[in-house]
């Protein structure tokens, strides 16, 4: 399916390229293919014949993923300081979505920040603990949610991949997210949230994760308000002279913004070291249980 931009082109970013979805997959298919075991957990870790050992045994084999999963097992956010001391125990503690998410990161070629958009991770991972955090509120799971604001951007970076240039100048002539996604069909025909949906989809990741990506921009629809809620979080705290949002109205009145300010607190807090944990970064401070030689499988 070749998709062609709308009408009306903004005429300040360059010529538009031909975007065909299924050549933009295949290429992940291509990255899949450098990336094998990251690949098999995408496709095992889902079916429901899977086991945390079965799963763990996949992961040993990629040293640097398998890392990473420890390292974020042992995180402040799931509150196991140095206990995890086995992958095991690691996929139990963080997860099969959260294996599965890291894994897709990877495979992806997520953790590559030289391919990816300015402030890509921090945006991510603002998204990420801002709709773990506001989960509840709305009846979500929080490390499912961890998951949606880990990868809602992975379209965005798939599209700069693409074509870097056009790319680039959309960033530069939009400095706020909905405005980004409409430069984004205007150039591509699709924005970047709606393209993570059709992979997460193609990848039989739940529709959990893939209605809030497609509901986003209507602001009567609670399907997409915890991500819009995770949006107007990470735009107060990474876009230059942001112009707020009111929460009520993005939330369908389920938030105030006495509800947003230890939500930012959280994200200031906790952000770096989620970022650390996906992309496998270190820190002095960081638990020796993140160090491969340290742990079982």
């Amino acid at each position: 399916m070749t998709v062609t931009p709308f009408p009306g082109s903004d005429t300040r970013v360059a010529p538009v390229p031909v975007f065909d979805i299924e050549k933009v997959l295949a290429s992940i298919e291509t990255m899949a293919a450098q990336r094998p075991v990251a690949a098999q957990i995408v496709s095992v870790a889902n079916s429901d014949d899977t086991s945390a050992k079965a799963l763990a045994r996949i992961l040993a084999s990629d040293v640097a993923l398998a890392s990473r999963v420890m390292k974020l097992a042992n995180s402040a956010y799931f509150g196991m300081r140095g206990r995890v001391t086995s992958l095991q125990f690691a996929v139990t503690v963080v997860g099969f979505t959260t294996v599965r998410t890291m894994a897709t990161v990877a495979l992806t070629n997520l953790d590559d920040e030289s391919r990816l958009p300015e402030n890509f991770w921090d945006v991510t991972t603002s998204l990420a603990l801002a709709a773990s955090s506001l989960a509840p509120r709305f009846g979500e799971r929080p490390q499912e949610s961890l998951c949606l604001g880990l990868l809602a951007q992975m379209g965005a970076a798939l599209l700069h991949h693409n074509d870097p240039v056009g790319y680039g100048e959309i960033l530069a002539s939009e400095p706020t997210y909905r405005g980004r996604r409409s430069a984004e069909t205007r150039r591509y025909g699709i924005n970047g949230l709606r393209l993570t949906s059709v992979a997460l989809e193609q990848w039989g990741f739940p529709v959990s994760l893939t209605t809030p990506l497609k509901e986003i921009d209507d602001d009567r629809s609670m399907d997409g308000a915890l991500l819009r809620a995770a949006f107007e979080v990470a735009a107060r705290l990474t876009v230059e002279d942001y112009e707020d949002e009111p929460i009520v109205r993005l939330t369908c009145g389920r938030l105030r913004e006495d509800d947003v300010v230890p939500v930012l607190d959280q994200v200031r807090a906790d952000a770096a070291e989620l970022r650390r944990a996906m992309l496998g970064e270190t820190a002095a401070s960081d638990d020796p249980s993140g160090n491969p030689e340290e742990w079982t499988p």
